[in-house]
């Protein structure tokens, strides 16, 4: 087991698995060439693997991206009407930024080089200076400033589009704009997913499973085969696969809701691959599944939008709440070293998003030699491990205010379900083990307060009821999440929590 003073899985130490790839036999040999780690790792391997959360989406980059050039397209027209040519400035820039949607500027698509990127964006520049100049000449007031000024700019715009043009292939090439999946079913359907990623690019592909593993290849067009779905229930690539999608046949449905009982656990959401019509609808239908919009069959689907939304509202709160609640916290890491012997903090490993394993930083309440870092026996009252110190901060909740620093790093938000320790045990079962949806709270970060808190589940979950309880609280705050509901749950907290005497904390 990690040693709790090294930090989190990261992309880096993941890549290095799969690399070596020791879960299954499967995953060993072919895809030709002389390096067997290449070989194990398959076509698809991005640079490093990101975790899902840090996944970006390339068409809200792009329009990002038109954003600044419509900033920039208002401050040369201001700079040329200031000059003395207002329509030529209007002209210019309604030009320029209609032509650059209309030639597909803000496209990007994969496997598009810098040169063919900047051969739409180029003429739709040169379209806005010919207009702007001829206006200029026609009304015979041309000067070389304004020249001077619409050339610069259309210079200027051209140089942000190929920094545009690096930073979406940067995004690709590190696998932060490109999504992770593993297919189920080792069938010619999933051969022709496999084909259709190949020629579009659209997915990376990390794995094959199935369960008829003595029928089943080594590799399908490169991409290993790396166990049955029991494996893939616990594997330890998942935390960095945004989806999971089912190839086995269309006819064979009764297969298909056996795999969707079975997987309907998992926080990753489940697609249909349907082999039905050619290469062309084979990579349409890649195309929305990368979207998420494409036979979902479980999971939330969350909009980039909504989730930049909650970023940002973790942001903006997360700076307040630092800039409040800074003095207080180093009078209490003050406290926690005077109190006992050993380190202020208190970091355990947690699931956090889509099963990812976080470090979560806490102010130390427990003397430091009775530590359980697996939770293996949860917090009860009157607990013999916890310090005078510990004891207040855990009443008050103090003790959790080094998760801001969690919510910055973009592990945790300050809203959503609590993250659980790994192994946590209920009554000697692993609380995971008593309900089947326990997995379906990963569906969101976890969160730093949530609405089972404001809801009367606070502490630990010391019997299957509280389990069940939780959870259902968990998945309920998922399915209705929203910006004013993070808002409520936010005013709600302090309120709840020192109204609430009889919560063992």
């Amino acid at each position: 087991m990690r040693p709790l003073t090294q930090p989190a899985a990261n992309a880096e130490s993941a890549s290095a698995f799969v690399a070596s790839t020791d879960a299954s036999p499967r995953a060993a040999g072919s895809g030709g060439g002389g390096d067997p780690g290449r070989a194990r790792r398959g076509p698809f391997r991005p640079g490093q693997l990101v975790p899902t959360r840090a996944r970006q989406e390339a068409r809200l980059l792009a329009r990002t991206f038109r954003v600044v050039d419509i900033l920039v397209a208002i401050g040369v027209m201001v700079g040329v009407t200031v000059e003395g040519h207002p329509v030529a400035a209007g002209l210019w820039a309604l030009t320029v930024l209609v032509a650059l949607r209309a030639l597909g500027a803000y496209a990007f698509p994969r496997k598009q080089n810098l040169p063919r990127h900047l051969g739409r964006t180029v003429p739709a520049l040169a379209a806005g200076l010919l207009v702007a100049s001829a206006t200029v000449l026609i009304s015979g007031t041309a000067d070389a400033p304004t020249f001077l000024t619409l050339l610069s700019a259309t210079g200027a715009l051209a140089a942000l589009h190929a920094v545009w043009w690096g930073v979406i292939a940067h995004g690709r090439q590190l696998g932060s704009l490109t999504p992770n999946i593993v297919v189920v079913g080792a069938t010619a359907n999933a051969e022709r997913l496999i084909d259709a990623a190949m020629r579009t690019g659209e997915v990376n592909v990390l794995g094959v499973f199935d369960d008829r593993l003595d029928r089943a290849p080594e590799n399908i067009m490169g991409v290993p085969v790396l166990g049955d779905t029991n494996a893939l229930l616990d594997h330890r690539i998942m935390p960095y696969v945004d989806r999971v999608v089912i190839a086995v046949a269309s006819t064979a449905q009764g297969r298909v809701r056996q795999l969707v009982d079975k997987l309907g656990v998992l926080p990753n959401p489940l697609n249909l691959f349907i082999d039905v019509g050619g290469p062309a609808d084979d990579d349409a239908a890649l195309a929305r599944i990368a979207a998420g919009g494409e036979n979902e069959l479980s999971g939330t689907a969350v909009s980039a939008r909504h989730a930049w939304i909650k970023r940002g509202q973790d942001l903006v709160v997360t700076i307040l709440g630092l800039t409040v609640a800074g003095p207080f916290m180093l009078i209490v890491a003050l406290a926690v070293k005077l109190d006992s012997p050993g380190p202020i903090f208190f970091r355990q490993r947690r699931h956090g998003f889509n099963n990812e394993e976080i470090l979560v930083w806490k102010f130390r309440s427990m003397r430091h030699e009775m530590a359980d870092a697996s939770a293996a026996r949860q917090i009860s009252a009157n607990d013999d491990r916890v310090t005078k110190v510990g004891k207040f901060i855990r009443k008050t909740s103090l003790d959790e205010l080094p998760q801001l620093f969690n919510v910055l790093r973009g592990e945790m938000s300050i809203v959503g379900p609590r993250p659980h320790a790994i192994g946590m045990k209920t009554g000697g079962v692993e609380s995971a083990k008593l309900v089947a949806e326990y997995a379906h709270r990963h569906r969101m970060k976890p969160g730093l307060t949530g609405w089972a808190a404001i809801k009367g589940s606070r502490g630990p979950v010391d019997t299957p009821e509280s389990v069940r309880l939780r959870v259902a609280l968990d998945v309920e705050y998922i399915e209705r999440q929203s910006f004013w509901l993070d808002l409520y749950v936010i005013a709600m907290t302090i309120p709840c929590l020192l109204g609430d005497r009889s919560a063992v904390r």
